[in-house]
């Protein structure tokens, strides 16, 4: 896939865990871990905006599109 997830990047920057992130974005930990890894195949824009309100980014913090 084209898009890099560089969530884990970002996390360790605000020395966030998984599970503390998950749980104020309101998400189960099973699905941010599916995030993390690039392996989701969509995010939804509400999952994406309370992401960057708790890491303090922007969405290109964390997303970046590569060529294949």
């Amino acid at each position: 896939m084209a898009i890099i997830v560089n969530l884990d990047v970002m996390m360790a920057k605000r020395k966030i865990s998984s599970g503390e992130l998950a749980e104020k974005v309101g998400i189960t930990a099973a699905n941010l871990s599916i995030l993390k890894t690039g392996k989701a195949k969509a995010v939804r824009f509400s999952t994406l905006d309370k992401i960057c309100d708790v890491l303090e980014c922007q969405p290109g913090d964390i997303l970046e599109h590569e060529k294949e």
